[in-house]
């Protein structure tokens, strides 16, 4: 494992441990102040004001815990595959596989990100 990949992987579980904990203002720090977050089922979010409020009042997650499985750089890009158990909003228990590709900015925090789930459609 290079340096940089690990500098990287400690940046993405520094930010799911934000998210686990609700420690939204940390979470938010990690982002460019124009940054986008695209995620099945919701418009675009955008910007620090964006992702406060999503993880404030939109998120359908009311808590839970993700697990990070692997993290692999290219360039200014990181993807992530891992899983979430949690509990929604409503009381009921959730566990899901996720994918998430960050774009990193030259600062180092996240420009952009997307988010997706292995759910079945077909």
């Amino acid at each position: 494992m290079t340096a940089a990949l690990t500098r990287e992987a400690a940046l993405v579980h520094d930010f799911y441990r934000f998210v686990d904990t609700g420690d939204v203002p940390a979470l938010v720090a990690m982002f460019t102040e124009d940054t986008t977050y695209h995620r099945p089922g919701y418009p675009p979010v955008a910007g620090h004001d964006g992702v406060a409020h999503f993880y404030t009042s939109v998120r359908v997650i009311k808590e839970g815990e993700h697990r990070v499985e692997s993290v692999v750089l290219e360039g200014d890009q990181v993807a992530v595959r891992g899983s979430f158990e949690g509990v929604l909003r409503d009381g009921t228990r959730t566990s899901l596989r996720y994918a998430d590709f960050f774009t990193l900015a030259d600062d180092g925090r996240f420009s952009k990100r997307e988010t997706f789930f292995f759910a079945p459609l077909v």
